[in-house]
């Protein structure tokens, strides 16, 4: 395997508190932290440790998005990424970006750069799609493994473990592939200092969606976002008689 692509995008911090426009046109993210979708981290992770193994000569991370975008492109350099690639794409093109235009892009790009594999975090925490990879595999014509526990490469075949509803499914995949990251394949680095420092010395390459020949023209408008409904308090009642009556009168039950 001499190269693997993979996806990071930049999302509003797990821990803070998302906030509604005044207008329902979207959610604040004027001066609100942002840092790298946790289920890219664990995609890098997994990239940086094929390299280690020498299973992977180059890790190249590739971010769409406006121009704070380099910032999580930097992470991915500061974990072990050799180089970046960073598709502008902001404003109200860049809110209305769907995944049919980052797999398209992230497509033309493992051609592009002769990649053996590409792997994604399974889903944006932002938007919850958990169509890229999905996508991307599809475009390409390439193999799939999607919501990866753990990955093996033997070969040109790779055995991965697949969480399910039902538990865990295993199954082979020849490449080139595609894998989504799931929680559970591996626990993210943290970047030193040295790596940090050292990431900014690597390069950072700069494209457009043009350059690439994809059409990011919208195909959705969004009509309103809301926040969601407040959850009542509960109450302390005397007995099961009480509950019943209250159950009843609700409509719950008959």
């Amino acid at each position: 395997m001499s190269r693997v692509l993979v996806g990071v995008k930049r999302v509003i911090d797990y821990a803070v508190k998302i906030r509604v426009k005044p207008d329902k046109s979207g959610v604040i993210t004027e001066g609100v932290k942002h840092s790298m979708n946790p289920f890219d981290e664990i995609a890098v992770e997994e990239a940086v440790k094929l390299k280690e193994k020498k299973i992977a000569s180059e890790v190249v991370a590739v971010s769409v998005g406006p121009a704070q975008s380099q910032e999580v492109l930097r992470t991915a350099l500061a974990m072990g990424a050799d180089r970046g690639i960073h598709v502008e794409v902001a404003g109200k093109e860049f809110d209305l970006l769907q995944p049919i235009h980052v797999s398209k892009i992230l497509a033309k790009l493992a051609q592009d750069e002769k990649a053996d594999l590409v792997i994604l975090g399974k889903q944006a925490i932002d938007d919850d799609c958990n169509q890229t990879a999905q996508m991307t595999a599809a475009v390409l014509d390439w193999a799939q493994a999607t919501f990866a526990s753990k990955v093996d490469k033997e070969g040109d075949m790779l055995t991965v473990v697949r969480e399910v509803d039902g538990g865990l499914e295993t199954i082979k995949a020849k490449m080139p592939a595609v894998v989504s990251a799931d929680l559970r394949l591996n626990t993210p680095r943290y970047a030193t200092l040295p790596n940090i420092m050292k990431a900014k010395k690597k390069p950072i390459k700069k494209v457009a969606p043009k350059d690439l020949g994809v059409d990011t023209t919208p195909r959705i408008e969004i009509v309103s976002v809301e926040d969601p409904p407040v959850r009542q308090a509960g109450s302390v009642l005397p007995d099961v008689d009480t509950l019943l009556t209250k159950l009843r009168d609700g409509g719950h039950i008959k």
